[in-house]
């Protein structure tokens, strides 16, 4: 492939597309300049089918390299091992919009690896490494309905901006992820600071007009290239075949998809499929695989006509209504916080931990080493559905979806300075038929608010869907497992009765219409509200105190130039408090001091032993010291740790003292008046001054 190249510039700066240099066997291979970040993208597909292929094996794996960013990788083998959290995210960012694109019916093993092998750490590689990967098959004789291309939009002190540069995401109140075609929007993802409906929609579709050049430049890219489609026969069905099939088995298909309850509707559906397969079987022997394929596409067929043009829902609902809802909190009595959501066949079990610090999870990637205060892990155990198989990991899925639940919850949380802890949501899903992560949400607002975390307010989460058949529209609120599946929209909004705090959009068709998504997000916020109502009868605001098995977090202040007092010499001081006390200690450059316990008396202790390491003696004050030398001219004494002073043999006693160790021993404790400081800060104390008086009652 001769080597070409397109240049534009793109919001400010030069963007190219450059093919024929790097990665030339690859059936598709692209590298994307934007800034000084560089995104090579390749894509192989299979010229072989395998037998018996009855989906499309499409694999998208993003890595980021971290020579890019000048970075040696922190593990222990010093080299990029597995698949990052991020990395992942990314992954289904750019597999969601570009998979319904490719031809019905393709279903040979494709493989897109976008690799981040420059970044400048101001421009995010993750959206360019979208537009490589449509790039990249566009130019290729693989066949799809492209291109497609996504951006990034911000807003910072009240403007929408594209493609925000790191520094910029920091300011911005809104990080959404928009990708589409030269005519729809395919995919959204991201989050708020509770947006509107028409702030969303407006930043929504501001994204899709802005990445419409870099549609155009692949166009002009993939003409230059001039390489022809590959031919692509999609079979045709035997027409008599699925005659024979549908008229045994469609009367049975609309009967079975109108039984209300999950496992009664798979058994009947399931039956009739044995049914059908048993009076063919001798006919149409070793066409197992051809029957299973025309039965789905069956049901399919039926369960959308029956949705979109006579309007009633598998399991008997019209179009906005929410299944019904339960809610329990504290239902685990030594969690910091935990609730049980169900609604309808989906429930979720949530649980939140409060911890310190030293709980904070280490990520390290291109960009830098982050810590991360808050986390939510979404698990998702085959017995929800009914299913077994091996689960040692989570997958892409869970990831995502824990992902989205995450960003929805971090946006109701107290700032970390004003509640200093590391929290733990973990949501496994006990049963799914709809959307779990949506549950998810609604349980993690609800057992923070059981941990009595001060969050700003609730928030729940709805699934909406979309069946077109023509012109025949059906927009649904609070989708089933089934009307995801054989939906064209999988819409998920989350957010407070007054804004969105995260959605997630993907489309299964070209695309979809302001008109829809406008129509969408009005039905989903009647339902948000709805189901708040529901969980507020369960509880309505935090809980005014941490359970009693949550540490306790104590904070206070010293002066910058006292920290270092405070470690000691090789964290000697700090070990000590800790040792003593069991207590968990963070210390800030800024002098901030968090003391974490569960324990009220250990957590006092550890304050006192800190204000001890730090404070300064004061004339005229007395203090309980500790002999710790004795010298042919007096004793130095210890009156709190680390600050002695000097009690001259003439302060010993109101009577002459011929030996100080007439009267004291080294480890005595020792009761002394400071009578002095002199310009070197050196401490003059007096054990005569000090004789018959008592320290003050709580010293």
């Amino acid at each position: 492939m001769a080597y070409q190249k397109v240049e534009i510039e793109f919001n400010g700066q030069p963007l190219t597309m450059e093919t024929g240099k790097m990665a030339r066997q690859a059936h598709g291979a692209v590298v994307i300049t934007y800034g000084e970040t560089k995104v090579l993208c390749t894509v192989v597909s299979a010229s072989k089918m395998r037998a018996g292929q009855d989906f499309f094996p499409l694999t998208v794996n993003y890595q980021e390299k971290f020579y890019a960013g000048g970075k040696i990788p922190g593990s222990f083998f010093r080299r990029e091992r597995g698949t990052t959290e991020r990395e992942t995210l990314i992954c289904r960012l750019i597999d969601r919009p570009m998979r319904p694109l490719f031809p019905k019916g393709y279903m040979f093993e494709t493989q897109i690896m976008p690799s981040v092998i420059s970044a400048d750490m101001i421009n995010d590689p993750d959206t360019i490494a979208m537009v490589a990967a449509s790039t990249a098959v566009a130019i290729s004789d693989i066949p799809f309905e492209g291109p497609i291309a996504a951006v990034r939009v911000g807003r910072v002190e009240g403007k929408l901006i594209v493609n925000p540069t790191l520094e910029q995401q920091e300011l911005s109140d809104v990080n959404i992820i928009v990708s589409g075609s030269k005519d729809a929007v395919m995919m959204v993802e991201g989050e708020s600071d509770f947006f509107t409906e028409a702030e969303m929609l407006d930043a929504i579709f501001f994204g899709h007009e802005s990445l419409q050049p870099l549609i155009d430049a692949q166009i002009e890219l993939a003409k230059l290239v001039g390489l022809e489609k590959r031919e692509f026969i999609v079979a045709e069905t035997d027409a008599v075949l699925e005659a024979k099939i549908t008229e045994l088995a469609e009367a049975n298909v609309k009967v079975a998809a109108k039984i209300q309850t999950k496992k009664e509707r798979y058994a009947a559906l399931g039956d009739n499929r044995a049914a059908v397969k048993e009076a063919l079987a001798e006919e149409f022997e070793g066409r197992e695989d051809e029957i299973s394929a025309i039965l789905g596409s069956i049901e399919k067929r039926v369960i959308r006509q029956m949705v979109a043009k006579d309007r009633i829902r598998i399991d008997g609902r019209d179009m906005n209504t929410v299944r019904p809802i339960s809610c329990e909190i504290g239902v685990l009595p030594r969690s910091h916080g935990s609730a049980l959501f169900t609604r309808g066949e989906t429930q979720a079990l949530v649980a939140a931990t409060l911890g310190t610090k030293t709980d904070e999870q280490r990520m390290d990637n291109v960009q830098g080493m982050e810590f991360k205060k808050f986390m939510l892990h979404y698990n998702f155990p085959p017995f929800c559905v009914g299913e077994t198989s091996m689960r040692l990991f989570p997958g892409r899925r869970e990831i995502g979806h824990g992902m989205l639940a995450e960003r929805s919850a971090a946006q109701i949380l107290p700032q970390h300075e004003d509640f200093p802890y590391t929290i733990r949501i973990v949501s496994d899903v006990l049963e799914s038929n709809g959307p779990s992560s949506m549950a998810s949400v609604c349980g993690a607002s609800l057992a923070l608010m059981d941990a009595g975390v001060p969050v700003k307010e609730a928030i729940s989460g709805i699934a909406m869907g979309l069946i077109k058949e023509g012109d025949d529209i059906a927009i649904l609120s609070d989708i089933l497992g089934d009307e995801d599946h054989l939906g064209d929209m999988d819409f998920k909004v989350t957010g407070s009765a007054e804004g969105i705090t995260a959605l997630q959009m993907d489309i299964k068709i070209s695309g979809v219409t302001k008109e829809i998504m406008t129509q969408a997000l009005a039905q989903a916020k009647e339902g948000r509200i709805h189901i708040l109502g529901e969980m507020a009868k369960a509880i309505d605001a935090p809980r005014e105190d941490l359970s009693k098995y949550a540490p306790r977090i104590t904070s206070i202040k010293v002066k910058t130039d006292q920290v270092r007092t405070v470690i000691g010499a090789g964290g000697k001081n700090v070990r000590g408090v800790i040792e003593a006390t069991g207590c968990a200690i963070d210390i800030q450059d800024d002098g901030t001091i968090h003391i974490a316990s569960s324990d009220g008396v250990a957590a006092k202790l550890a304050i006192k032993m800190i204000r001890d390491l730090i404070q300064e003696a004061e004339v005229g004050k007395l203090y309980d010291g500790t002999v710790r030398k004795i010298m042919e001219f007096g004793a130095f004494v210890e009156i709190f740790p680390g600050t002695d002073g000097l009690v001259h043999i003439s302060e010993l006693d109101k009577e002459r003292v011929r030996a100080v160790t007439d009267v004291l021993s080294e480890g005595d404790k020792v009761l002394v008046k400071c009578i002095g400081i002199d310009r070197q800060g050196k401490i003059k104390l007096s054990r005569k001054e000090a004789l018959g008086a008592s320290l003050p009652e709580g010293e």
